[in-house]
């Protein structure tokens, strides 16, 4: 037998697991580094969060990214050498946490890699006739691999978009791995540069699971932070935009695109929720000359009331009482209190944050990846429903060291 397939098939048969999560998300911040022990497998996984790390990416290495992220026209050049050089680098990065940490490559039994999206292409965007479901993350696996000496699971989305799945959100497996719970209704909301939520009945019933995108999250109030202020990343404490009022014709504008009238679950990316549809947003609605408190205002006001309405949508067609849900925030968006504050006051439901079930939001993305790739070793009999956007399948591609 191949060495590399006998230690995937002796790792997987192993009581506890050393796996290594990594995500880089649409906000192009930096790469998430979980370092997770985890046990068992399915609706009896265990896991426990040993290290954790978010490693910055440089100015250039954002402007490299940026030349292929969610453009319909690229040089494909760039794409080809983008795919090996994120996956050189963030093998660099894992290796880089493990000496931070004193950890050798020997103690981690796989790496399970995101990589970076670049393009989100569900039918609901596209509207091609006869091209399915698509998504594109870069940042070959195998590089990954063979810079660090460890088994590298990664490409996760497309096995689920192969079963008919968009592709996303992908947090739903993990989601009812961890956080469901019996007597309480649970919503585990993400906000980062695109808001999702999943739905965890209390009975635990995988067919009644809803996961589903609802709009931007945080990406377009950032990306206009970014234009006015460009020492400026993010809207901290909505400085800003508590200095703003919410201008109503603006955000009826923002709301009127189809992606809203669509049925759920759906998906989405920063290739709907863009500049441009701001921009498109702010000329038909005549406020071109808005300012940059009011523009921001109205930006928060649109997470808030496209998330609020998405849950009350949702909830409605299950015949959920929404004073019977908790909602479990995590992402970028709990940072923002203007965004919280309207959440609360949009929905009756009780507001937490992950962190109170004593897990690290901020870790939360790249921990479930990792839960994923356990899947891929020592699980898979868990069973979901496609109707739901839920194909039950385990996913990511194996990439062996040697």
């Amino acid at each position: 037998m191949n060495a590399n397939i006998q230690k995937l098939f002796t790792n997987a048969q192993k009581e506890t697991r050393s796996i290594i999560g990594l995500m880089s998300g649409t906000s192009l911040d930096g790469l998430d580094v979980a370092f997770c022990k985890i046990s068992n497998s399915g609706e009896n996984t265990a896991v426990e969060l040993v290290e954790f790390e978010t490693i910055s990416y440089s100015s250039e290495f954002k402007d490299q990214i940026r030349k292929v992220f969610t453009k319909k026209e690229i040089i494909f050049q760039d794409l080809v050498l983008l795919n090996e050089i994120i996956g050189t680098v963030h093998g660099e990065m894992v290796l880089e946490c493990l000496k931070k940490w004193n950890i050798t490559t020997d103690e981690v039994d796989a790496i399970a890699s995101h990589g970076q999206t670049v393009f989100h292409a569900p039918k609901n965007l596209h509207q091609l006739e006869g091209f399915p479901n698509a998504t594109l993350q870069i940042g070959d696996g195998d590089h990954i691999a063979v810079k660090t000496g460890i088994i590298t699971i990664s490409d996760f989305r497309q096995k689920h978009v192969a079963a008919g799945g968009e592709g996303a959100p992908l947090a739903v497996y993990g989601d009812y791995f961890l956080f469901g719970q019996k007597d309480e209704n649970r919503i585990m909301l993400n906000i980062g540069g695109i808001s999702n939520f999943t739905f965890l009945p209390a009975n635990r019933n995988p067919s009644q699971i809803i996961v589903t995108d609802t709009g931007t999250g945080n990406t377009l109030i950032d990306n206009f932070v970014k234009i006015y202020f460009p020492d400026k990343t993010y809207d901290q404490d909505a400085e800003i935009a508590k200095k703003g009022t919410v201008n109503q014709a603006l955000l009826q504008s923002l709301k009127s695109d189809d992606f809203f009238k669509n049925k759920f679950p759906k998906s989405t990316g920063q290739e709907l929720f863009s500049v441009e549809y701001v921009e498109n947003a702010l000329n038909k609605s005549n406020n071109k000359h808005i300012s940059v408190e009011d523009l921001l205002a109205t930006l928060t006001r649109f997470t808030a009331e496209t998330i609020a309405e998405a849950v009350e949508i949702n909830m409605a067609n299950s015949n959920q009482d929404l004073k019977e849900i908790t909602i479990y925030a995590s992402g970028g968006g709990v940072h923002n209190p203007l965004l919280m504050q309207w959440l609360t006051e949009l929905l009756p439901c009780k507001f937490r944050n992950i962190n109170d079930l004593g897990f690290s939001g901020d870790a939360k993305e790249a921990v479930l990846f990792a839960i994923l790739a356990n899947e891929t070793l020592a699980g898979g009999d868990s069973q979901f429903d496609l109707k739901n956007g839920i194909p039950s399948v385990c996913m990511g591609k194996i990439s062996l060291p040697r």
